[in-house]
Formats: structure tokens, sequence, C-alpha cells
């Protein structure tokens, strides 16, 4: 049975971070274990391959909800990374921070340390912006944050719509102010995607004190009383073991919905939960798998006048062989990008002091969703996405079965608060404006969904529970927090309440969602729980 100092259990977005970082104590042995495979799926690399990897079941959890009530009992896919760079791997790339405030009500809601001055000196340090470093951003850190390849003339059009519609110009989502319309980085390096296991992980793959086990899917923390000892896992059929040294970790980075399914297996959680599915109760902590949160969206379709979209690229094989030529001996055309060019962070209503909506802009248009895959309308065609960024509905993680390798039960919630309804009624009307504008009357040929039929506040609602869906950012199911009574799972330093050797380190830490994509706040995190880590290890061990 072998002994690590630290147990790595996910080498995702969090968790390739935690392992890299605290492989760098020389004395100290680092386990890192991840579920799915090493990151050699060709489609990872293109950054236009992300959407051959969200039905992947190879590199991809392919979770699903339960019926969500307020949206015509629909289930919602999620699908989440199963591969080492977790869902870095096979997301979309954008590179968004959020806004300063999201972490300063963080530090408000009793988490001292986690304010923007805070955070702010993490997110530069992980940071190699090809812009180069300025009092915001960094570089010189692993990972590489890029402009992006190419271009589009909608997304231009897009971008000079807003601006008509009222919307400054914003260089940067990440600078001084968020407002406005423009263009996104993403976490790229050489048009080639750059996880956290590329970025982070892979490079120091050689230390001597770094194991890297794959395909190795943790089932439960041990625990002698309420101290974690070690991490029991299942790889290829059989259960293995593996424990903590005497003053040793457990860190969990295994996502929003991991996480929490693994302190419920290990008898961490509501002790009335544990007790109805047959878990001896270790520790009642309330908290775990409540607090569940995420980005709300829908799509606005509209069919392009020029042919100039991806849904050209997709509907003709042979232009997907000289794209597929063009990036293998290259690193260009179409698969050198996202896809994902420009975007607008607008307020709902003029009441809102900060943006509530992100709107991402896609260069194609889906005729058919599956969890087999997407097919694209057989036309040019864009879409504009609203997302809601501070929805307050919000859910569940439970266990589903006494099987530890069986999905968990998730329960978003979605709509379920009138307020969110409003909003996104408010967004739809607000993507409906940008398109009407002058800048765009060249391209747009007519909105095929939700379409002119849905033009009341009720008929737009109606859509969306029919249209709208995650926009993948699951987080707060390990929220952090002072008080266990009120629901808080870790305290300001990442360590479980009420346990000792046990960390989460992820996006379930969260304990409100950023206001945007969550990549880059999970590896901030990361970064600076990693160097809490370090500092404790000089210090007794936490009770």
């Amino acid at each position: 049975m072998s002994t690590f100092d630290y147990i790595v259990v996910g080498g995702g977005s969090g968790g390739a971070v935690m392992a890299t970082r605290l492989s760098e104590i020389k004395d100290a042995r680092v386990l890192l274990l991840e579920a799915g495979p090493e990151d050699k799926a060709f489609w990872i690399t293109p950054p236009m391959g992300y959407p051959m990897l969200f039905t992947n079941p190879k590199v991809n959890w392919m979770f699903e909800t339960e019926p969500e009530p307020e949206l015509n009992d629909r289930r919602m896919y999620q699908p989440r990374g199963k591969v080492l760079g977790g869902s870095s791997a096979i997301n979309g790339m954008l590179y968004i921070r959020g806004h300063p405030e999201d972490y300063d009500g963080w530090r408000q809601m009793g988490n001292t340390g986690w304010g923007w001055d805070d955070v702010l000196p993490y997110f530069k340090k992980a940071e190699d912006n090809t812009r180069g470093a300025d009092d915001l951003h960094g570089t010189g850190g692993p990972l590489r944050v890029s402009d992006q390849a190419g271009g589009n003339e909608v997304a231009d059009a897009i971008v000079e719509a807003a601006c008509e519609a009222g919307l400054p110009r914003n260089p940067d989502f990440n600078g001084p102010w968020q407002e406005g319309a423009g263009y996104f980085q993403t976490t790229t390096k050489d048009r080639r995607r750059h996880s956290t296991a590329r970025a982070y992980l892979n490079p120091v793959r050689g230390r001597a004190n770094l194991t890297v086990i794959t395909e190795a899917q943790t089932t439960r923390v041990l625990t002698d009383g309420r101290r974690a000892t070690g991490v029991e896992y299942k790889r290829r059929g059989q259960i293995e073991t593996v424990t903590l040294s005497d003053r040793g970790e457990v860190v969990l980075s295994a996502g929003s919905f991991g996480s929490p399914q693994i302190l419920l297996q290990s008898g961490i959680g509501p002790g009335e939960h544990l007790a109805d599915r047959g878990v001896p109760v270790v520790h009642d902590l309330m908290g775990v798998g409540e607090n569940l949160r995420d980005h709300f969206y829908c799509s606005l379709m509209f069919r392009c006048k020029k042919p100039v979209t991806i849904n050209e690229l997709a509907n003709s094989p042979i232009k997907q062989v000289i794209a597929g030529a063009q990036y293998v001996l290259m690193k260009r055309g179409p698969l050198a990008s996202n896809g994902i060019f420009a975007g607008v962070f607008a307020k709902s209503s003029p009441d809102k002091h900060r943006p509530d909506i992100q709107i991402n802009t896609n260069m194609w248009t889906v005729g058919s969703r599956t969890k087999s895959g997407m097919k694209a309308h057989p036309f040019p065609g864009f879409t504009m996405s609203p997302v809601h960024l501070d929805p307050r509905s919000t859910g569940t993680i439970r266990l589903n079965s006494t099987d530890p390798t069986a999905p968990p039960e998730i329960k978003m919630n979605f709509f379920r608060d009138p307020v969110d309804r409003a909003t996104m009624v408010r967004a739809v009307k607000l993507v409906r404006h940008i398109a009407s504008q002058p800048a765009l009357s060249g391209y747009v040929e007519h909105e095929i969904a939700p379409g002119s039929e849905h033009a009341t506040d009720a008929e737009i609602e109606a859509w969306l529970r029919g249209a709208a869906i995650a926009n993948l950012h699951p987080v707060g199911t390990c929220q952090m927090g002072p008080d266990p009574a009120t629901g808080a799972v870790v305290d300001e330093r990442l360590r479980v309440h009420g346990m000792t050797g046990l960390r989460v380190v992820d996006g379930s830490m969260m304990p409100r969602l950023p206001s945007g994509n969550t990549n880059a706040p999970i590896i901030m995190v990361a970064e600076k729980a990693a160097d809490m880590m370090k500092a404790d290890r000089k210090e007794p061990a936490h009770v």
C-alpha cells in the first residue's frame, strides 16, 4: 500500500494545478488520481474541436440532470471533462475572470482573503498573456492566454451593432471594466488548446515526487474518526487504496458534481440523506451537495445572408477535408479558433449597477442537438446566446445509487425564481435589439429561433421553458463560508469543516457564481489554495 503526503483527486482545471504546485515541495510525495485517460484524443488540440468532445464518452462524463420542473420536465445535458485537464480539455476555452465585485462579495460573506485584491495576484500568477503584463495581467505563468486566430466579419458586425445599441466598446473583458462589446481571449497556445494538463502538468510529469494515475475513479475518502487517512479508487475493475502520511492531506478537485458525490460516499454530508442511502455517517455536514448554481442561457439563431459562417463547413465534406489539412499542416483555417470571437457584457435593465448578462456569439446555428452530437442547419447562420450571470435558483447533488461509480442525482431547479425568468426575457429582448441595428442589416436574413411568433413576454418565457439550457458552469456544492450551520462546507482555507486532512479545491467551493466562464476562476482558486497549503505545511495540522 503506497503512502503520500498529498492525494489530489481529479486532474482537471483545479486538480492539475494543485498536483503541479504541491509537487514543487521537494520533500512531499504527491499523487494525482484522474478517472479519465491521458489527454491524447485528437479533438482536444484544435480549438474548434470542442463540439466533438461534448459527446465523446471516452473523455466526458456525459451527465444528465433530473427532469427540470420549470423547463417542461426536460433533462439538462451536463458534459464534464473525464480526462487529464478535466473540463479545461473539452470546454470552449474562453478566458473570463468575472467581475471584481464577485470576489469582494465572497469576502463580505465572511471569507477572509478572497476579495478582488486578494485573488488578483493569483490570476496574474497563472497567466502568460500574449498582450503583455500590466497592473491586471501577467506574463510568464503556465497558462497561455491569447487573442484568437483569424476572425469573422459577422463577429465584427455584432460588435459594431452592440455599440450602435448604446454599449461601449471594450478592448479587454478582464480589464478595468467589464461592460461592453469586444473580443474574447482564449486559453490557447500556438493555436492549440492550452488545458491545465498541458499548461501545468505535462511539463512536470518527470518529477520524482509526483505520481499520476489515470483511469482511476475515486470512490471514497478513507477516514479514522474525522481525519482523512487515504483514498479508495477503482481502476480497471480492481479496488485499490492509498494512504496519507501522518500529516498528509486529501484534496478533492473532482468538480462541482464529483467532489460532493465523493464526500457523500465517504459519509460526509447531510446525515438524513446518508442514512436514507445506507451510508454510515462520519460527519453530519448539512451543506454538502447544496447550493448548486449554474449560469443559464438560450440561443437566438439567425439565418445569415452571406456564406461566411461555420455552417457551410459543417455541411461540406470537401470543406472539412480542406480545413483539416489547413490545421494539421499549418495550424490555420477554421479549426484554429473556437468560433466564439465576439461577445457582450450588458445590464438587463437600467437599474443594474453592473452587467448581469453575457452574450456569446457562435458562427453557426444548431438544427438539432442530442447526446450523440449536434447538426448544423443546411444554410449559413449565426447565434447570439445571452447568459444570465447571477441566477437566484439553486439545486442539489445527491447520491442516486449505492454504486459509487454511478452518476449522482443532479437537480438544477433552473427558472424556479421569478427574477430569473424576468431577467432572461429581458435578455432575449436585448439580443433582438442588437440584431436590429444597421451594422447587422447586411447579415441578418431572419430570426430562426425563437422566431417572430414569440413576441410577448409570455411567449418568450414559454419558448425559454422549452429551449433554454445550462451553460455548463456548475459551482457551489461544497461552498466556502465561516459557519457550517448556515451551509458552509469548507472554510476560507478550503478545509472541510469538522474534518482534518481534507480540502476541496475546485468550482464547488464558490459560494456564488463569478460573472463569466468559470475555468479561469477555478485555476485562480487552485493557485491560491496551493500557496495556502504550502504555508500550512509549516504549521500544526487543522482540527
